[in-house]
Protein backbone atom coordinates (compact mmCIF):
# COMPACT_ATOMS: atom_id res chain seq x y z
CA UNK A 1 0.00 0.00 0.00
CA UNK A 2 1.10 3.53 -0.39
CA UNK A 3 -0.57 6.62 0.39
CA UNK A 4 -1.31 9.08 -1.68
CA UNK A 5 -1.86 12.65 -0.27
CA UNK A 6 -4.11 15.74 -1.88
CA UNK A 7 -1.56 17.76 -0.16
CA UNK A 8 -3.06 21.73 -1.35
CA UNK A 9 -5.71 21.55 1.02
CA UNK A 10 -4.54 18.81 3.88
CA UNK A 11 -3.94 20.34 7.11
CA UNK A 12 -0.40 20.43 8.65
CA UNK A 13 -1.54 18.38 11.73
CA UNK A 14 -2.76 15.37 9.21
CA UNK A 15 0.61 15.71 7.41
CA UNK A 16 2.31 15.59 10.48
CA UNK A 17 0.55 12.51 11.20
CA UNK A 18 0.95 11.03 7.74
CA UNK A 19 5.16 11.68 8.49
CA UNK A 20 5.45 9.71 11.51
CA UNK A 21 2.75 6.77 10.04
CA UNK A 22 5.67 6.51 6.66
CA UNK A 23 8.56 6.12 8.84
CA UNK A 24 6.91 4.14 11.47
CA UNK A 25 5.96 1.36 9.56
CA UNK A 26 7.50 2.16 6.44
CA UNK A 27 4.78 3.58 4.06
CA UNK A 28 5.60 5.81 1.36
CA UNK A 29 4.03 8.91 1.50
CA UNK A 30 3.63 10.85 -2.06
CA UNK A 31 2.27 14.36 -1.78
CA UNK A 32 0.67 15.86 -4.74
CA UNK A 33 0.12 19.65 -4.99
CA UNK A 34 0.51 22.61 -7.33
CA UNK A 35 2.80 24.56 -4.92
CA UNK A 36 5.48 23.84 -3.05
CA UNK A 37 5.43 22.02 0.55
CA UNK A 38 8.02 21.38 2.98
CA UNK A 39 8.94 17.46 4.04
CA UNK A 40 11.10 15.93 6.50
CA UNK A 41 14.14 14.17 5.19
CA UNK A 42 13.28 10.46 5.05
CA UNK A 43 13.55 7.62 2.10
CA UNK A 44 9.55 7.25 2.65
CA UNK A 45 8.26 10.88 1.91
CA UNK A 46 8.40 12.27 -1.30
CA UNK A 47 6.99 15.77 -2.69
CA UNK A 48 5.65 15.81 -6.62
CA UNK A 49 4.58 19.33 -7.63
CA UNK A 50 2.12 19.56 -10.58
CA UNK A 51 0.80 22.64 -12.62
CA UNK A 52 -1.46 24.84 -11.50
CA UNK A 53 -5.51 24.38 -12.93
CA UNK A 54 -8.40 22.75 -12.41
CA UNK A 55 -7.99 19.17 -10.66
CA UNK A 56 -4.46 19.00 -12.11
CA UNK A 57 -3.33 17.48 -9.14
CA UNK A 58 -6.42 15.08 -8.25
CA UNK A 59 -5.66 13.72 -11.88
CA UNK A 60 -2.47 13.03 -11.04
CA UNK A 61 -3.71 11.31 -8.42
CA UNK A 62 -5.56 9.67 -10.06
CA UNK A 63 -3.56 8.26 -12.57
CA UNK A 64 -1.08 7.04 -10.02
CA UNK A 65 -3.37 5.24 -7.36
CA UNK A 66 -3.41 1.72 -7.69
CA UNK A 67 -5.37 -0.67 -6.41
CA UNK A 68 -5.27 -1.16 -2.20
CA UNK A 69 -3.58 2.19 -2.37
CA UNK A 70 -4.75 4.80 0.17
CA UNK A 71 -5.74 8.14 -0.75
CA UNK A 72 -5.99 11.47 1.79
CA UNK A 73 -8.42 13.97 0.49
CA UNK A 74 -11.48 16.07 1.46
CA UNK A 75 -12.26 16.00 -2.15
CA UNK A 76 -15.75 13.76 -2.57
CA UNK A 77 -15.02 13.52 -6.34
CA UNK A 78 -11.63 12.77 -6.11
CA UNK A 79 -13.01 10.02 -3.38
CA UNK A 80 -15.18 8.74 -5.61
CA UNK A 81 -12.89 8.29 -8.34
CA UNK A 82 -9.92 6.40 -6.52
CA UNK A 83 -12.64 3.69 -4.70
CA UNK A 84 -14.29 3.26 -8.53
CA UNK A 85 -10.28 2.28 -9.20
CA UNK A 86 -10.11 -0.10 -6.39
CA UNK A 87 -8.39 2.37 -4.14
CA UNK A 88 -9.08 3.80 -0.16
CA UNK A 89 -9.62 6.94 0.69
CA UNK A 90 -9.49 8.41 3.97
CA UNK A 91 -10.16 12.50 4.89
CA UNK A 92 -8.79 14.59 7.74
CA UNK A 93 -11.34 14.17 10.00
CA UNK A 94 -11.09 9.98 9.88
CA UNK A 95 -14.06 9.48 7.63
CA UNK A 96 -13.11 6.00 5.55
CA UNK A 97 -14.77 6.72 2.03
CA UNK A 98 -15.90 3.31 0.61
CA UNK A 99 -17.81 2.11 -2.24
CA UNK A 100 -20.87 1.92 0.29
CA UNK A 101 -20.99 5.60 1.52
CA UNK A 102 -19.34 7.27 -1.52
CA UNK A 103 -22.00 7.65 -3.65
CA UNK A 104 -24.51 8.94 -1.28
CA UNK A 105 -21.70 11.60 -0.25
CA UNK A 106 -21.25 12.42 -3.65
CA UNK A 107 -25.12 13.44 -3.81
CA UNK A 108 -24.97 15.34 -0.53
CA UNK A 109 -21.80 17.52 -2.05
CA UNK A 110 -23.33 18.07 -5.29
CA UNK A 111 -26.87 19.33 -3.39
CA UNK A 112 -24.93 21.68 -1.43
CA UNK A 113 -23.15 22.69 -4.38
CA UNK A 114 -26.37 23.63 -5.85
CA UNK A 115 -27.89 24.94 -3.05
CA UNK A 116 -24.57 27.54 -2.88
CA UNK A 117 -24.91 28.41 -6.59
CA UNK A 118 -28.53 29.44 -6.25
CA UNK A 119 -27.38 32.24 -3.22
CA UNK A 120 -27.73 29.98 0.00
CA UNK A 121 -25.36 30.33 2.84
CA UNK A 122 -24.82 26.70 3.98
CA UNK A 123 -21.79 27.68 5.57
CA UNK A 124 -18.33 25.61 6.07
CA UNK A 125 -16.86 23.12 7.92
CA UNK A 126 -15.68 23.67 11.29
CA UNK A 127 -12.39 23.83 11.93
CA UNK A 128 -10.10 20.61 12.54
CA UNK A 129 -10.44 19.65 16.34
CA UNK A 130 -8.32 16.91 18.47
CA UNK A 131 -11.36 14.25 18.08
CA UNK A 132 -11.10 14.64 14.44
CA UNK A 133 -7.17 13.93 14.54
CA UNK A 134 -7.05 10.79 16.87
CA UNK A 135 -10.28 9.55 14.65
CA UNK A 136 -8.08 10.24 11.78
CA UNK A 137 -4.44 8.71 13.31
CA UNK A 138 -6.84 5.80 14.38
CA UNK A 139 -8.33 4.86 11.26
CA UNK A 140 -4.78 5.26 9.68
CA UNK A 141 -2.92 3.03 11.84
CA UNK A 142 -6.00 0.39 11.44
CA UNK A 143 -5.48 0.46 7.39
CA UNK A 144 -1.52 0.89 7.69
CA UNK A 145 -2.08 -2.40 10.57
CA UNK A 146 -3.54 -4.83 7.12
CA UNK A 147 -1.31 -3.74 4.65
Amino acid sequence: MDIWVDADACPVVIKEILFRAADRTKTTVTLIANQPIRIPKSQYIKFLQVQSGFDVADNEIVRRVQEGDLVVTADIPLADEVVTKGGLALNPRGELYTSANIKSLLNMRDFMDTMRSSGIETGGAPPLNQRDRQMFANNLDKLLAKK
